[in-house]
C-alpha cells in the first residue's frame, strides 16, 4: 500500500486577466519532505503557494491533506482550519509582542504547555536567551529565528514558505538555511520552499520543481535535475552554460570537437550542444603539437583567449574557437590568468554534454 502524501495539490490552474498563471499544476509532498518550487520571478510559484495556503482560489483543480480533500471549485477548507504554516519574505513579528508572545500567539491557553512548547521552539532556533526581548531588539537574522518557532508553534502539517531568506545577507542566509532545514525535518512538516535560486534549492531541497509560464518542466531530485536537465533552459537555469550549434547529417552533428551523436533527428536539424564552463577542458600537456582525438574526450580543439578573469576560487577564461569563431567559457581552479592572444587547445567532457533542438 502506497503511503499518502501530506500535500496532494492535482492540476491546478489560475489565470488573471486572461493570462495564465498557473497551467496544470500536480505536485505531492510526503512527511518530513522539502520540495523546492524553482522557477524565475513571475512563472507562478508564489501564486501556486497562495492558492495552497487558501488566501487565493484556483480556477480548476483540487487540494488534499493527509487524503482529505481540503479544496475544490466548490467546497474550500478556509485557511485557518488547513493546518498549514507560512512563512515570507516579511518576517511581520509583532512590535508590541516579546520573542514569547509572538511564537505563543498562533496557541490556545496560555498555561505551562504552551510555555513549554515556546521554550521548545526558541531552544531549537537558538533564541531561548531573547524570550523576554522585543522584535526591535533584534537583528534580521534573529528576527528570522523566532518567525520560524512563531509558525511551528501550532505543529501545522504543512509548512509554505515563500522566499524567506532572501532579507538576509548571503553569509547569514546560509547559516540560517542550514539550521531551519534543521529544524523543519525534527517538526516532521512537509515543506514546500519557494525560491529563484537555484543554490538554495539545491541546498536545502529533497525534490526540486522546476517551474516555467505557469507549468513544472522538470521534477527530480537536486542531483538528477542538474545532471540530466529537460531542455536547454533547464540547464541555463542552474549554472552558465557554453551553447555549440550544430547542424545534423546522417544522425551526426559536425562540431570543432569532433562529431556528436543525434540518433533520430531529421538531416539538415539545427542543434544546441550544451556544456558547462567547469567541464570545458584546457589541455595543458599538448601545447601546441595540435589535435590527438582521445575515446572520452573526442578531438581537442583550438581556441584563443579573449579574457580572463579571477573569480576567487578560479578562474574563468573566455576562447574564441578557430573552428567557427564562437566564444566558449572554461572555469579552470585557482589562478590561471593567461594573455590575450594566447592559443590554447581545449577539451570536453563528452559524458557532460547535453544535446537539445535549437533554441
Amino acid at each position: 500500500m502506497q503511503p499518502t502524501p501530506r500535500l496532494e495539490i492535482r492540476d491546478i490552474e489560475r489565470s488573471f486577466e486572461g493570462r495564465r498563471v498557473v497551467d496544470g499544476v500536480s505536485l505531492s509532498i510526503m512527511p518530513g519532505q522539502v520540495t523546492c518550487l524553482l522557477g524565475p520571478s513571475g512563472c507562478g510559484k508564489s501564486t501556486t503557494l497562495r492558492i495552497i495556503a487558501g488566501v487565493d482560489m484556483q480556477d480548476s483543480g483540487t487540494i488534499h491533506v493527509d487524503g482529505q480533500l481540503i479544496c475544490d471549485t466548490i467546497y474550500r477548507v478556509p485557511p485557518e482550519g488547513r493546518g498549514i504554516g507560512l512563512m515570507f519574505q516579511d518576517f511581520a513579528l509583532f512590535p508590541h509582542l516579546t520573542v514569547a508572545g509572538n511564537v505563543a500567539f498562533g496557541l490556545k491557553g496560555r498555561g505551562p504547555e504552551v510555555r513549554a512548547r515556546v521554550e521548545e521552539l526558541l531552544r531549537k532556533v537558538g533564541m531561548l536567551g531573547h524570550i523576554d526581548n522585543y522584535p526591535h531588539q533584534l537583528s534580521g537574522g534573529e528576527q528570522q529565528r523566532v518567525a520560524l518557532a512563531r509558525a511551528l508553534a501550532p505543529r501545522p502539517g504543512i509548512m509554505l514558505m515563500d522566499e524567506p531568506f532572501s532579507g538576509l545577507d548571503d553569509r547569514l542566509r546560509d547559516e540560517i538555511r542550514d539550521e531551519t532545514l534543521d529544524v523543519l525535518k525534527s517538526e516532521g512538516a512537509a515543506v514546500l520552499l519557494v525560491t529563484h535560486e537555484p543554490a538554495e534549492a539545491m541546498r536545502m531541497a529533497d525534490e526540486i520543481a522546476l517551474m516555467r509560464d505557469g507549468r513544472i518542466v522538470q521534477r527530480g531530485a537536486p542531483y538528477n535535475i542538474y545532471n540530466a536537465p529537460a531542455d536547454r533552459a533547464a540547464a541555463a537555469f542552474f549554472s552558465d552554460i557554453n551553447v555549440i550549434r550544430g547542424k545534423v547529417r546522417g544522425a551526426l552533428t559536425e562540431t570543432a570537437f569532433g562529431h556528436f551523436l543525434a540518433p533520430g533527428v531529421p538531416d539538415g536539424t539545427e542543434v544546441d550542444i550544451v556544456i558547462r564552463p567547469q567541464h570545458l577542458k584546457i589541455d595543458f600537456d599538448r601545447g601546441g603539437r595540435g589535435p590527438n582525438p582521445t575515446a572520452t574526450e573526442g578531438t581537442p580543439a583550438r581556441g584563443i583567449v579573449q579574457r580572463s578573469r579571477f573569480m576567487g576560487s578560479e578562474s574563468l577564461v573566455e576562447f574564441r574557437m578557430d573552428f567557427d569563431g564562437s566564444l566558449l567559457h572554461a572555469l579552470v581552479p585557482s589562478v590561471f590568468l593567461p594573455q590575450p592572444g594566447t592559443a590554447m587547445w581545449l577539451m570536453i567532457r563528452r559524458d557532460r554534454c547535453f544535446v537539445f533542438p535549437a533554441a
